[in-house]
């Protein structure tokens, strides 16, 4: 690999870890801090001012943290790929967590922004004596899904990201499945991704805490884990 090549990789890279931290670290300040608080009475009583205040500049952060990530993440990976730099368990491992990072990308920009865009403007309105967006409050609840799918996503996202260089103990097959692999993989997405809209009470209810959503992102590691030590 030239050396114009290997350097433009590297900075790629960087963008890459430095957008990402920016934009999960974002995500997780959102679900573990902002939204508990909120439940609270203090929080409460703070959460319109915080709307007006604080949620404009941290959604600004959270959206382009998770544009530049995802642009940035698309590019190393396309330019690495044509160069031949993976093996085929590696490139699915990879193409893992690119694919479930742009779902992430995809409710940032399509659910949450727009649903929150409405719960400031609603906030402003309600401070200058005027009358709250209820459509602000409808979306709220989808937004608020959302935003918790993305950090359950984030956790094997994250642990696929790093296993297509540091994963080799998973990549054991000689003749790789990637067909079954791609089916359980792809069938598993799509479902937690639909239950933001068109999930039961029972299947959005982990979502509804911290812990919840922890523990479904940690089992949804551990399915696709499983399934690329056998199959990959």
């Amino acid at each position: 690999m030239d050396n114009g090549l290997d350097e433009l990789l590297f900075a790629l890279r960087y963008i890459h870890f430095l957008a990402g931290i920016t934009w999960i670290g974002m995500l997780y300040y959102f679900n573990f801090v902002q939204t508990p608080f909120f439940a609270t009475d203090l929080g409460g009583t703070a959460r319109g001012a915080m709307m007006r205040g604080l949620a404009p500049n941290a959604l600004w952060w959270f959206r382009w943290g998770a544009m530049f990530t995802v642009l940035s993440g698309w590019a190393y990976l396309m330019i690495n790929a044509s160069q031949g730099a993976y093996n085929t368990s590696a490139l699915t491992m990879i193409l893992t967590g690119g694919l479930m990072g742009s779902i992430m990308w995809f409710n940032v920009w399509f659910v949450i922004w727009p649903a929150q865009k409405l719960g400031i403007a609603s906030a402003e309105a309600v401070a200058g004596g005027g009358q709250a967006n209820p459509q602000a409050a409808a979306r709220a609840p989808i937004a608020g899904r959302a935003s918790r799918t993305n950090t359950l996503f984030s956790i094997p996202m994250l642990f696929f990201m790093a296993s297509a260089s540091h994963g080799q103990w998973l990549q054991n097959a000689e003749q790789p499945s990637t067909g079954p692999y791609w089916i359980l993989a792809l069938i598993l997405m799509a479902a937690i991704e639909a239950n933001i809209w068109l999930g039961t009470t029972a299947t959005q209810k982990p979502l509804a805490s911290v812990s919840g959503t922890i523990h479904v992102g940690l089992g949804v590691m551990v399915v696709l884990t499983a399934a690329a030590y056998c199959w990959l």
